[in-house]
C-alpha cells in the first residue's frame, strides 16, 4: 500500500514536471450525469477539481465557476453527444472551447489510468502544456445553418420514400405515370397523381393535364394511364400523397428559414452587390436548371 502510494506520488510530480505554457486553462471529463472539471486555483498556485451537473443551471454555474479562476480556455473530449451543451453554453460566456479527439489523448505516453490522476486533470495538464489540438469546429451561425440542411436533407429523403410508396400502389394497379412522364413528383406527374386521388378515372381526362412542355401527346399518355382501380391500393396511394405534400410544405419552411440565415450572414458592404457570374459555363447551367426544378420540374416524357 505504501508502494503504492509512492508510485502515485512519482507519477504526480512528473505530471506537475511538465512546462507549462498555458496556465490559464481547463480541462473537463464529460459524462452523461456529471462533468468533472479541473482547473488552476484562483490564487493561481496549484490545481483543483470540482464537479458539476450536466443540466443548463448547472453549466452556467461552472462557467462562472471558471470565470472566477480567470480561465480562458477549455478542453474537452468530443464523447458521444455530451459536449454540445457543454460547448455551446461555455463558448456563449466567451470561453476558448478546445474540442479534443479522444484519440490525442490515448496517444499520448506516459500515463497509467489506474494510478494517474482523473481525466479532468489529464486534460487540463496536456492542454497547459500546448500538447492538444482542437478539432475544427465552425461558428455559430455556421453551425445554426448545418443543422437547418441537415434537418431539410433528411426531409428530402423522407419524400422520396414516399414518391416510391405511390410508385408502388400505382404499379398494383397497372396505373403507368411513370411511363407516361418522365418524374412522377414534377408538374403533370403531381396534376395526374392529385386527380386521381381526388376520384379522376379517365384516362383521357386525365391525359389533358398534361404540362403543354411535354413531348408525348395527350394520347400516347393516356394510353398508359388505363388501370384496374382496386379501392386498398388507392387509399394507399391518397395517404402517401397527404404526406408527400405535407413534407413538401416543411422542407419549403425549411428553405425560408435557411435563406433567412443566409441574408443575415452576409456582410454589409456586399448586401447589394450582384453575385458573381460562374466561370464554368456547364456549372453555370446546373445551378440554373436547379434553380428551376426548385419551382416545377420539367415534363419530359
Amino acid at each position: 500500500m505504501q508502494q503504492h502510494r509512492e508510485g502515485e506520488a512519482e507519477r504526480r510530480r512528473a505530471l506537475e514536471g511538465l512546462p507549462s505554457i498555458r496556465p490559464l486553462v481547463a480541462g473537463i471529463d464529460l459524462g452523461s450525469e456529471r462533468h468533472w472539471v479541473c482547473a488552476p486555483t484562483m490564487d493561481g498556485n496549484a490545481r483543483e477539481v470540482a464537479d458539476f451537473g450536466a443540466t443548463t443551471p448547472e453549466l452556467i454555474r461552472l462557467g462562472q465557476w471558471l470565470k472566477q479562476r480567470q480561465v480562458e480556455s477549455v478542453a474537452m473530449e468530443s464523447t458521444g453527444v455530451y459536449w454540445i451543451a457543454p460547448h455551446e453554453v461555455l463558448e456563449g460566456q466567451g470561453f476558448e472551447i478546445l474540442l479534443v479527439d479522444t484519440r490525442q489523448l490515448a496517444q499520448v505516453p506516459g500515463r497509467d489510468k489506474k494510478s494517474d490522476p482523473t481525466d479532468c486533470e489529464w486534460i487540463q495538464r496536456l492542454h497547459s502544456c500546448g500538447l492538444l489540438r482542437g478539432s475544427f469546429r465552425p461558428p455559430e451561425a455556421v453551425c445554426m445553418l448545418r443543422t437547418l440542411m441537415r434537418d431539410k436533407a433528411n426531409l428530402v429523403a423522407e419524400s422520396g420514400d414516399w414518391v416510391r410508396r405511390m410508385q408502388k400502389s400505382l404499379d398494383q394497379m397497372n396505373v403507368r405515370v411513370h411511363r407516361a412522364v418522365s418524374d412522377l413528383d414534377g408538374v403533370t406527374g403531381m396534376a395526374i397523381l392529385r386527380a386521381i386521388a381526388e376520384g379522376e378515372r379517365d384516362a383521357r381526362k386525365l391525359a389533358q393535364l398534361r404540362d403543354p412542355r411535354c413531348r408525348k401527346s395527350e394520347e400516347e399518355i393516356a394510353e398508359q394511364l388505363s388501370g384496374h382501380w382496386r379501392e386498398d391500393h388507392l387509399f394507399s396511394l391518397q395517404q402517401a400523397l397527404k404526406m408527400y405534400e405535407a413534407i413538401q410544405q416543411r422542407i419549403a419552411d425549411y428553405e425560408r428559414e435557411i435563406l433567412r440565415q443566409l441574408a443575415a450572414m452576409q456582410r454589409e458592404d456586399m448586401r447589394d452587390q450582384p453575385p458573381p457570374a460562374v466561370k464554368n459555363q456547364q456549372k453555370a447551367k446546373a445551378i440554373k436548371n436547379a434553380g428551376k426544378s426548385r419551382c416545377g420540374r420539367r415534363c419530359t416524357g
